[in-house]
């Protein structure tokens, strides 16, 4: 696939990915991790992916503590095609600021944000639905690509497909946005058929999505077209941007005036959430529990899950079920899949004993 004419990528990579402790830290967050033994890190697959889409046309939006670790990792990058945010201020702060550089560089530019701690296999497939929702985009509609639920998830939010968008192969216009559901209501939705996962992928020409910014949040947009318009103001004007996501300040609205339109992405996605979904995407041992990292470290005895000896030292697990033990060096976890998600309360544990050289 040859590149798209006036579309660039956008790829914010924060977070603190705070269930997938103690592999994940403040300090080197999940994106900046090989999580799939692929032995490229998430941020390296997400540039993989767009790259044929977006040539060399590449915006990273990170933190101040983390542009370093990215510019390693990405070193195709031009220094000025890493932002850094001097402090997190939520996803449209972020991709507003992107959108805003772009802009100022190409008045009709498409931007397309895709986060940098997703997985997704199917590289092709996630190309031809970037493809559509770029012709959708170039019609001044704000695009999200909507993913094929597999079960009722209760931890992602949900899109509400309407009527076909004539021309589009696929296309629908957008109804509404929900809010992660409870099982119940995660159920009805997949009973439908109408609804999608939102998995934070939107994609609109840079200049619509600030202008929609600016009809409900209108400092904010001018706020970042003035940091755009003189990058030496950044840290001055950073701090009085408000801190929303980009869901809330763009698309929730602009659906209900009906321009946000979805397309349909029919290929297997994840954002690794916690220790159980990132043992779904390691491959299956004829026996024993999934391994990341050296397979000769981990010794197993009638136990299933996932261990991760990325400390260097043996670990062996007798008679355990779908346990979770993961050793980064300087700290051990042991949990089940079923208790994943609770790892965050650990994090907020030492963080409250001042423990910030294991956070």
């Amino acid at each position: 696939m040859s590149d798209i004419a006036g579309f660039w990528a956008v790829i914010p990579a924060g977070g603190a990915g705070t269930r997938l402790w103690p592999l994940s830290r403040a300090s080197h967050p999940k994106f900046l991790h090989d999580l799939t033994g692929s032995g490229r890190s998430l941020l390296q697959e997400t540039l993989d992916r767009v790259t044929p889409l977006a040539g060399d046309r590449v915006v990273v939006v990170t933190g101040v503590a983390h542009a370093v670790a990215v510019r390693e990792q990405l070193p195709s990058l031009g220094a000025e095609q890493v932002l850094a945010e001097p402090a997190p201020r939520d996803s449209m702060a972020a991709i507003g600021l992107a959108a805003a550089v772009v802009e100022a560089q190409d008045p009709e530019a498409i931007i397309g944000s895709f986060a940098a701690d997703h997985v997704i296999p199917d590289a092709a497939a996630f190309q031809a639905c970037v493809a559509e929702a770029v012709e959708v985009a170039r019609e001044g509609l704000v695009v999200t690509i909507g993913i094929e639920p597999t079960h009722p998830s209760t931890g992602f939010g949900y899109i509400q497909m309407g009527t076909r968008i004539a021309g589009a192969a696929t296309a629908r216009r957008v109804r509404q946005f929900v809010e992660k559901p409870d099982a119940r209501r995660a159920a009805a939705y997949l009973s439908t058929g109408e609804f999608r996962w939102n998995a934070g992928m939107f994609v609109v020409r840079a200049a619509t999505l600030l202008d929609l910014l600016h009809r409900w949040h209108p400092e904010l947009a001018d706020a970042v077209r003035a940091i755009a318009a003189a990058p030496e103001r950044l840290d001055e004007i950073w701090p009085t941007l408000e801190k929303i996501a980009i869901d809330h300040a763009v698309a929730e609205p602009a659906s209900d005036i009906g321009v946000v339109a979805v397309v349909p992405g029919d290929f297997a996605w994840d954002d690794i959430g916690d220790f159980s979904s990132l043992a779904s995407l390691l491959p299956e041992p004829a026996q024993g529990p999934r391994i990341l990292g050296d397979a000769a470290l981990v010794h197993s005895v009638d136990s299933t899950g996932l261990v991760s000896p990325r400390g260097g030292r043996p670990i062996a697990v007798v008679g355990l079920e779908d346990v979770v033990v993961i050793d980064s060096g300087d700290a051990v976890l042991v949990t089940t899949r079923e208790r994943a998600q609770d790892v965050k309360k650990v994090v907020e544990q030492l963080k409250e004993l001042g423990r910030t050289d294991l956070t």
